[in-house]
């Protein structure tokens, strides 16, 4: 059951990216899950409800599965935070938020099955996004495009012209704003 379980999500994550125009990101997408150290851990957690990784937690307050997990997969947030960098959590490049993106709305409609709406993915970033170590810049993305795709659905949400116009907005402008600011004080001295 758990192995059907990650090939469906797979299946939903390689059509979200191919519709995005990220191939292989959507082929590769979470090849780590096969891996001993994620696969059998989470075959002993499995309850088909909710990812098992949460509930070796729960039981043990961690999970190597995940440890591992996270390590090698650059579509989630945490592989990019580092406690001691002075960016703390930089900017996801464009291909791995889009693989995130992906991630969350898969992960959302393989676990409710049929109670799945456009706005569970938006419900679920809603409830983890102030406990996430995520740029600002990539959360004002992430809502967005969540809040997005409740609104207007994956036909609208889901294709590369959208999100890349999405992304550029968060990403570029406090750049932009940066290099006012710059200017500004260059005018000033």
């Amino acid at each position: 059951k758990h192995l059907f379980k990650i090939f469906k999500h797979k299946y939903f994550v390689c059509k979200y990216c191919f519709k995005t125009g990220l191939y292989w990101r959507g082929i590769v997408h979470d090849l780590s899950k096969f891996h001993p150290k994620e696969f059998f851990e989470s075959v002993k957690y499995y309850d088909g409800k909710r990812s098992p990784i949460d509930v070796c937690k729960e039981k043990n307050g961690y999970s190597l599965a995940w440890l591992h997990h996270k390590g090698r997969n650059k579509h989630h947030h945490e592989y990019w935070f580092d406690y001691a960098a002075p960016l703390k959590a930089p900017v996801i490049p464009y291909k791995y938020a889009i693989e995130m993106i992906c991630d969350m709305i898969a992960a959302s409609k393989n676990y409710q099955g049929k109670k799945y709406t456009d706005m569970a993915a938006y419900y679920y970033w809603n409830k983890v996004r102030d406990n996430c170590m995520v740029n600002r810049k990539i959360q004002g993305f992430m809502t967005e495009v969540f809040e997005t795709l409740g609104a207007n659905g994956e036909k609208y949400t889901i294709n590369s012209k959208y999100l890349r116009s999405v992304y550029d907005k968060y990403t570029k402008k406090k750049e932009k704003e940066d290099k006012n600011e710059e200017n500004s004080e260059k005018n000033r001295n």
